[in-house]
């Protein structure tokens, strides 16, 4: 299972790559990833969090898994 740290960089990653092609996409796309950065700031400022409260960790994966998701439709439109 991957760390905390590792789910965010590779949604970094995948969000950095996107946010350069962006730009040139439909106005469909972008509100797409307007809505993924709420997510993105939300999984940002809870991956901070004190590893030991119940239920933190299965709660980024899941946002995780919706923000990989979201990435990867946008990405496929591009």
């Amino acid at each position: 299972m991957p760390t905390v740290e590792e789910i965010v960089q590779d949604l970094k990653t995948k969000r950095d790559e996107i946010e350069v092609k962006i730009h040139l996409a439909s106005q469909e796309l972008q509100q797409d990833f307007h809505d993924l950065e709420d997510k993105w700031e939300q999984i940002r400022s809870k991956a901070g969090l004190d590893r030991t409260v119940e239920g933190v960790g299965s709660a980024l994966e899941l946002l995780g898994d919706e923000l990989k998701r979201g990435y990867d439709r946008i990405r496929k439109s591009l």
